[in-house]
């Protein structure tokens, strides 16, 4: 709830000094970074260093240093006016880390570590929660679907990047970590223990519809080995007979490029799967591998607005090269990937180097769950996790059982 204090207007007073503010951390950012272009890549460099904007620059920090009237921390001003550039960006995928904030997401990225069995997506307030595993810490602390991550012990996680946000929550198993939750309105503050987790990332199921069957195969993410897992699930129903396949990629936030190229590759025996480029990075086309197992069976690829990046390149892909319907909603809309790009101040740049292409030429979108970004379905059909019955799940084995000839 927000209280009626903080819905007051703000007095035009305080307004000008914060607009000042901000000014003044712009101001300064422009001038630190003229007076050390190493810092910057290289596309910016001639931008804070070029005559007459440098030397413009260094008289605004002489100005301020001399005659500012409190005195100004040159780190706090660097670290807030690199966020501030990258703000304005309005790019949710871009960040800058500070020196300690690198710091801790490199050593929170440790593969050794371990989560708490939850799938989550960038927010604005911090992190989404898309899936929460059976039995898995989160789901004993009663974290739900549509749960929102605003802190994690006292740090917030709004608009910061969504790996190191993701980092925050890891640690070694057995340990606590404190999340403030943010669930219809209300927050709360749960207490999670960390623990190692197997969970697979493939499941599957044949049912029976109307005489038809139809092997029901989901996959939650595109981490390491996930197409071979999927590789595996398929295998089964097959083997049980399926003579129709559902691909429900519904909350799949998406993981690593290639394993995106290998899932694709089940079900696409040769040509495009996915095309990158950038203003500085060459194109590049990703071919199906050749190993197709599933060629040709009638398929369903189900998605709602939880299905993104990694998950939208298979479904535009699918959808492309006509080899599956698309049942359920628009995707998210991510068709972005990042680089990060180490500073000299120890910190880093977590900023969108390039694009995503569908074999046709669609670009997935970059700010997500925006009008014309994603993938849209050729059958619609809304997924309520809440309800009794899967209605959109429903829909995807009618579309694929009238497709079996």
């Amino acid at each position: 709830m927000i209280s009626d204090s903080t819905r007051r207007a703000r007095s035009p007073l305080r307004q000008r000094s914060r607009l000042l503010l901000l000014g003044l951390l712009i101001l300064v950012l422009g001038v630190w970074l003229g007076g050390h272009p190493g810092w910057l890549p290289s596309g910016l460099r001639s931008t804070f260093t070029d005559e007459p904007n440098g030397q413009l620059m260094q008289d605004v920090l002489n100005v301020l240093q001399r005659d500012y009237y409190r005195p100004i921390s040159a780190s706090q001003l660097e670290s807030r006016g690199i966020a501030g550039a990258i703000a304005s960006l309005h790019d949710p995928y871009s960040h800058y880390f500070a020196p300690s904030d690198y710091r801790t997401f490199l050593s929170q990225s440790n593969p050794h570590l371990s989560g708490i069995g939850v799938d989550v997506l960038p927010d604005p307030h911090g992190l989404r929660v898309v899936d929460v595993f059976p039995s898995s810490p989160a789901a004993h602390a009663g974290l739900e679907r549509g749960d929102v991550i605003v802190e994690v012990g006292a740090t917030s996680l709004a608009n910061r990047s969504a790996d190191f946000d993701s980092a925050l929550i890891r640690g070694p198993a057995g340990t606590r970590v404190s999340l403030t939750v943010m669930r219809g309105g209300h927050r709360s503050t749960v207490d999670v223990t960390r623990a190692n987790l197997v969970v697979p990332v493939a499941t599957s199921n044949v049912v029976n519809y109307k005489g038809v069957k139809v092997g029901d195969v989901q996959l939650t993410s595109f981490t390491q080995g996930a197409a071979a897992e999927l590789r595996n699930q398929v295998t089964k129903v097959l083997r049980r007979g399926a003579r129709a396949l559902i691909l429900d990629l519904r909350e799949n936030g998406g993981g690593l490029l290639d394993e995106a190229v290998r899932v694709s590759s089940i079900f696409v025996p040769d040509g495009t799967i996915v095309s990158t480029a950038g203003r500085n990075q060459p194109r590049q086309v990703y071919m199906a591998k050749g190993n197709a197992l599933a060629p040709r069976i009638p398929m369903v690829v189900l998605v709602d607005r939880g299905t993104a990046s990694a998950a939208e390149i298979v479904t535009g892909a699918l959808k492309d090269r006509h080899r599956a319907l698309v049942v359920g909603t628009h995707t998210y809309g991510k068709g972005v990937f990042q680089e990060i790009q180490p500073l000299p101040n120890g910190g880093a740049l977590d900023i969108t180097v390039g694009e995503y292409f569908t074999p046709t030429g669609h670009n997935l979108g970059g700010g997500g769950v925006q009008e014309g970004a994603g993938v849209s379905p050729n059958v619609y059909a809304a997924s309520n996790p809440r309800a009794r019955t899967d209605a959109a799940l429903i829909t995807a084995e009618r579309t694929v059982a009238a497709e079996v000839p």
